[in-house]
């Protein structure tokens, strides 16, 4: 419901019988749909966030780690349509503001490259706002057309932000090029 919008018009009903339980084993947990929503995006949203930590867990360099997390995100449009969907219609409002997921993760990210010297940016939200903004934007085009989004779509966003974060265009470019970890487990 998340992924096709039908949630905004979805009855509780509805979504009790799509989850296969008892309509009063719903207030058990949640005192409202919206409540359940938010917390299936934050869910989705923690487990794509503790996936790309895992991914990224052995770079040693912020700005290589923050590119490849980027590359895999972004790849995740391919892999898992649905959860692209849902990042699209619902991430950007409980993205940047979040403490889970992949925003608290990015502007860790962002932070540590700055304090590495690898990154300029005076304010680390406002760049977390741009990376999460062409990220989202970039997986919608890749959800309207399959056609525009290959990898190479992802590295080249991945190049541009680091562009934007400070890096000369030649380092960002060999960044965002690097070989990528096993992705098996985004399918």
């Amino acid at each position: 419901m998340l992924a096709d919008g039908s949630a905004a018009t979805a009855s509780i009903q509805d979504i009790t019988e799509a989850a296969d339980v008892g309509f009063g084993s719903f207030y058990n947990h949640f005192s409202s749909k919206t409540e359940l929503f938010e917390a299936a995006v934050a869910d989705v949203m923690e487990e794509m966030g503790e996936l790309l930590d895992k991914l990224s867990s052995t770079v040693e360099d912020p700005a290589a780690a923050f590119a490849q997390s980027v590359r895999l995100a972004g790849r995740l449009a391919h892999a898992r349509p649905q959860v692209a969907q849902i990042f699209v219609r619902h991430g950007l409002a409980t993205y940047i503001g979040s403490s889970e997921g992949l925003a608290p993760r990015a502007l860790r990210d962002i932070s540590a490259g700055v304090t590495a010297g690898r990154f300029r940016t005076g304010n680390v939200k406002l760049a977390l706002a741009c990376v999460a903004g062409s990220l989202l934007a970039t997986q919608q085009l890749a959800l309207s057309d399959p056609d525009f989004a290959d990898d190479a779509v992802y590295d080249q966003l991945a190049e541009q932000l680091l562009v934007m974060l400070g890096l000369d265009a030649e380092e960002a470019h060999r960044l965002a090029t690097l070989p990528l970890p096993d992705t098996a487990s985004l399918d």
